[in-house]
């Protein structure tokens, strides 16, 4: 059990999922498989100085309206805030975990935006509260969701006074098979980023 007055850090870490489905997720599922190597190392690369979790959602789609993630999503923000009280939080999502992260950042208790590949349809960036980082890494050949929309998102967020960093993976695709190296190596950045700041 990690002490809370260690910690200096929360990182809530947030995996896809579909735009339309009620099948039940697992933690065997690929998306949930897919971000368990941030989340062991994070917490190999920082022990006790860093609460990561991965979050589990009920179902695996996010349902238009519905928005079947949320609940999770906010009750895991809502009892790492609890457990650790007034610790910055910052969240990491990938592909619907992106949008995922996107509207937790609503929240002024999350610092800080690690978006891989996110799925920003809807211009979920609008949802971020002024002063989080936002850090967003696409590959230039996802097919699934698009560079060239979470770039236009890092644009109209630098332009509003975030600091937001937009990092093109070249040739990448959406599952982050590519570049493994760098995918995980940008998570231990950004969170050594938030540790210092």
């Amino acid at each position: 059990m990690v002490a809370r007055r260690t910690v200096s850090a929360v990182v809530l870490v947030l995996p896809g999922g579909t735009d339309s489905s009620y099948e039940k997720s697992s933690w065997r599922s690929p998306s949930a498989l897919r971000m368990y190597p941030f989340t062991w190392s994070i917490a190999a690369a920082f022990g006790g100085r860093v609460a990561v979790r991965q979050v589990r959602y009920r179902v695996y789609g996010w349902n238009g309206g519905q928005a079947s993630p949320m609940p999770y999503a906010w009750a895991a923000l809502e009892e790492s805030a609890a457990r650790h009280p007034g610790v910055p939080i910052h969240v990491i999502g990938h592909s619907m975990g992106g949008r995922v992260a996107a509207h937790l950042a609503a929240d002024p208790r999350v610092h800080g935006v690690l978006a891989l590949a996110p799925w920003w349809q809807y211009a979920d960036w609008r949802r971020i509260h002024p002063g989080v980082r936002v850090v967003a890494m696409h590959g230039t050949a996802d097919t699934r969701t698009y560079p060239h929309r979470t770039a236009k998102g890092i644009d109209e967020l630098a332009a509003a006074g975030f600091d937001a960093t937009f990092v093109p993976v070249p040739d990448g695709g959406h599952a982050m098979l590519d570049h493994i190296g760098w995918w995980q190596r940008a998570a231990i950045d950004f969170v050594r980023t938030a540790i210092a700041q």
